[in-house]
């Protein structure tokens, strides 16, 4: 295609006709294609980036303990706690205490999922609910569930029920917290568009209120697992004769810090495996809403 740049009835020629000046306008309308920066850059697997820093960290560590830095007395190796872990494995302490733990777990969960879910319903969908049961609530958040250990033992004795207990009201408030924020953070104008739409108020319940709240309700409990696991640690250390804690609270009569260190890498997993489990509901259960996963 040539473009003239000379006036109609002109007697100078077109200087598009021009060979010289007809290359550098062809070459001027040659697009480049514009490749992202982040594209451009060599792509590292997230798996390795993810694992650099705990291998590292295990390096450091290997070596400040063989260097002496570390003694035993203070930190043992990794490889003696490798070595350690398998032996624990072997004769099958570890696994009964690890079956002991989650049952406490499971039972403390499903209590505080009734109670926290429960009590934020009934305050989320009822204003006279709100007002009866928000401000109970929001002053026994406040009160440190350690601290009610002592009652605990005085009124459920020594054996389970305190341990469930205990972890049962740590799991309790987040949850409820997170499920009332939920409810009370729907749109005003989806509750209209059902209404609009002839939902009865249990429709809106179903269809509008639980699905908007249900983000805030995965969130609640995955707060509400790590407190879990928080709770068990301390439950564990009070009279009990099996668990993980157990185990634990003899390492430390015995300065066995391999054995303490082997507990609370189990801890860790146990934990890492169930906020696991959790962003796979989330990711399960929320495909209807997209959202930024990061570059």
């Amino acid at each position: 295609m040539s473009i003239s740049h000379a006036p109609p009835g002109s007697p100078e020629p077109d200087i598009s006709e021009i060979p010289e000046i007809r290359a550098e306008q062809d070459a001027a309308l040659d697009l480049v294609p514009i490749v992202p920066a982040s594209t451009r850059r060599t792509r590292v697997p997230r798996w390795l980036r993810r694992t650099t820093g705990p291998v590292l960290l295990l390096l450091l560590w290997q070596l400040l303990s063989v260097t002496g830095v570390l003694t035993a007395d203070v930190l043992a190796s990794p490889g003696r706690i490798a070595q350690v872990g398998w032996d624990m494995v072997a004769d099958g302490s570890l696994p009964g205490a690890i079956g002991t733990s989650l049952q406490r777990v499971a039972g403390g969960l499903l209590l505080g999922t009734v109670i926290g879910v429960g009590l934020a319903l009934v305050s989320g969908l009822f204003r006279v609910g709100e007002d009866l049961v928000d401000a109970p609530v929001q002053m026994l958040r406040t009160v440190p569930f350690v601290g009610l250990i002592p009652l605990f033992i005085i009124w459920f004795g020594i054996g389970e029920a305190p341990k469930i207990a205990i972890i049962t009201l740590g799991v309790t408030f987040p949850l409820y917290l997170n499920v009332y924020a939920g409810i009370r953070g729907v749109d005003a104008q989806l509750i209209e568009a059902g209404e609009s739409l002839g939902l009865s108020r249990r429709g809106l319940v179903r269809h509008v209120v639980l699905p908007g709240a249900l983000p805030g309700a995965l969130t609640g409990l995955r707060y509400s697992l790590g407190i879990a696991w928080l709770a068990l640690v301390f439950a564990e250390q009070v009279n009990a004769d099996s668990g993980i804690g157990f185990l634990m609270v003899q390492a430390r009569d015995f300065l066995r810090t391999d054995v303490i260190v082997v507990c609370l890498i189990v801890y860790a997993f146990l934990g890492l495996l169930a906020d696991f489990i959790v962003r796979s509901l989330e990711r399960l259960l929320l495909q209807w809403r997209p959202t930024f996963t990061g570059r």
